[in-house]
């Protein structure tokens, strides 16, 4: 696959109100993008594009799970002209054990995370193919979109599901020109990973924290992970990782089936020990 240079090439860019999407618009910037920039956040929506000014053609703020909202912002966009890259990188964290999930739990993570980024490939990537000029598109998937991690499953059913759709256009788009790259980042330094929701769980007690911060030891920068993303569209690249623990994982899972499924069983039992000192009263819905 090709490569794709961001300088003089427009990228709209989702999640940009802080995370990995803000440090993405501010690499895309100083490479020479121009940027269509939007959030769920007005006003660190704001905070991001004072970043970047000169190099904003349009920006709103909107929910991405919204058909509409996006149809909107991709109409308003593309009066600016053409769009060469997308970067899905919006998205929000869900879990639980399956006794403690509500449907709304369920229905919020595939909504966002997954039927969000299908509603921006919708609005962007079919002007794409028509005006002929090629271009890239990102996914931001997860380490919960390669491996079964546990107590994950409302999260993982959304990020495997982006990961199978980038694997399908992989190969669609190529005829066009378009290359496709999935980031796979495991824990990140973003609000999402520090305070995850877990359903029946109370992330403050002294158990889930111990086991948060041993979680957050191989964490990266969001400066760190929008880096990887922005070398691996200008290599051409598709599948990339943020750190060593989510390759070898992935290595493991290919070539020594036995050895994942040992290591998954493990951190399952430590994990499922920690959520059992912190959990709450169960409710079903």
């Amino acid at each position: 696959m090709k490569g794709t240079s961001f300088d003089g090439r427009t990228a709209v860019i989702t999640g940009a109100g802080g995370g990995i999407g803000r440090a993405a618009a501010i690499q895309a910037a100083h490479k020479g993008a121009r940027l269509a920039l939007t959030d769920v956040d007005t006003e660190r929506l704001a905070e991001t594009v004072a970043l970047v000014e000169d190099h904003v053609v349009h920006h709103e703020a909107f929910d991405i799970s919204h058909e509409d909202s996006v149809a909107a912002f991709a109409h308003r966009t593309l009066v600016h002209g053409p769009v060469d890259i997308v970067m899905n990188i919006a998205g929000i964290s869900s879990g639980g054990r399956i006794q403690d999930l509500t449907s709304k739990e369920w229905r919020d993570c595939v909504e966002v995370d997954l039927m969000g980024p299908i509603h921006v490939l919708s609005a962007f990537v079919p002007p794409m193919i028509e005006t002929g000029n090629g271009g890239h598109i990102v996914n931001v998937s997860s380490s919960a979109g390669l491996f079964g991690l546990p107590v994950r499953a409302p999260y993982s059913a959304a990020k495997f599901g982006l990961h199978g759709v980038s694997e399908v256009l992989r190969f669609d788009l190529e005829q066009h020109a378009i290359g496709v790259t999935l980031l796979c980042p495991g824990a990140v330094s973003t609000s999402l990973t520090s305070t995850p929701p877990l359903a029946g769980v109370d992330v403050e007690h002294p158990a889930f924290q111990q086991l948060l911060a041993d979680l957050q030891r191989h964490a990266v920068s969001p400066e760190e992970a929008a880096a990887a993303m922005v070398r691996g569209v200008e290599r051409g690249k598709y599948l990339v990782f943020t750190s060593h623990d989510v390759r070898a994982g992935h290595y493991l899972q290919r070539y020594v089936p036995k050895a994942y499924e040992a290591a998954m069983r493990r951190l399952n039992r430590r994990i499922s020990h920690a959520l059992a000192q912190a959990e709450t009263a169960p409710h079903y819905v």
